[in-house]
């Protein structure tokens, strides 16, 4: 992928204490992600994956190690929290495991909120609300609330609330893991597309092994280490 990376990762580790034991949450993990890039992280339950997440998205600082996104060193020790939500909001789109939809909102207004937070005018995150749902074939459901959606479409309703203020890098944790095999390939196939015609850099964590094929680079992680990458077909493994 060519142009400068939308997120480094540079030696980031996270340690905790448990008593008189320290835990290795993540371990010295580097990597990068273009624009228009698609990577999937993968590996057992434990392995350090949501917490490279929490790092990446500026909800957790490491303990050691550097994060840049957009070129903006944003793991510098004393950072102030007001800065960091508002460079995170602007900058990076999150995306759950379940959709997180405000229950009394319909699927139009849970995405135009997100762009009303950062004081776009009502009427105008309405219609950008409407403008990314149609783009995500949900067109005939901006008026629908949760409650009305399957879980599929909620999901798609949460990936259009990510995009809601353009953010060159999107994050998501385990986002069909509560999907079945068909939507759940249908919402990897849409972060595939955003990562094609939005030029977004796309990390996602995943278990599902059935959707692999549409990364372009697949990173593994065991005890809080990259133990192997793969790009397409050509797999790479880490030293010791």
């Amino acid at each position: 992928m060519s142009g400068h990376p939308v997120l480094v990762v540079r030696d980031a580790a996270k340690h905790y204490e448990s008593g008189d034991t320290v835990v290795r949450a993540l371990d010295g993990v580097s990597l990068h992600v273009a624009p228009g890039e698609l990577i999937g992280i993968t590996g057992p339950s434990g392995s350090g994956k949501s917490t490279l997440l929490l790092i990446a998205g500026l909800l957790d600082p490491p303990t050691r190690g550097d994060v840049h996104i957009n070129g903006t060193l944003v793991s510098e020790p004393g950072a102030k929290v007001d800065r960091l939500r508002d460079f995170r909001r602007r900058n990076i789109g999150f995306v759950f495991q379940k959709a997180n939809l405000i229950p009394f909102l319909t699927a139009a207004e849970n995405v135009a909120l997100a762009l009303e937070i950062d004081d776009v005018p009502a009427d105008a995150a309405h219609d950008y609300a409407v403008e990314l749902l149609d783009g995500l074939s949900l067109g005939h459901r901006v008026d629908n609330r949760p409650s009305r959606l399957s879980g599929g479409e909620q999901q798609r309703v949460a990936i259009a609330r990510a995009l809601a203020n353009d953010p060159p890098l999107i994050l998501a944790d385990e986002p069909t893991a509560a999907l079945d095999s068909v939507r759940g390939r249908q919402v990897m196939e849409l972060f595939r597309q955003i990562a094609t015609a939005r030029r977004a850099g796309v990390l996602v964590v995943t278990h599902d092994p059935r959707s692999l094929d549409l990364f372009d680079r697949t990173i593994e992680f065991a005890d809080g280490r990259v133990v192997a990458e793969r790009a397409r077909n050509v797999e790479t493994a880490q030293p010791a």
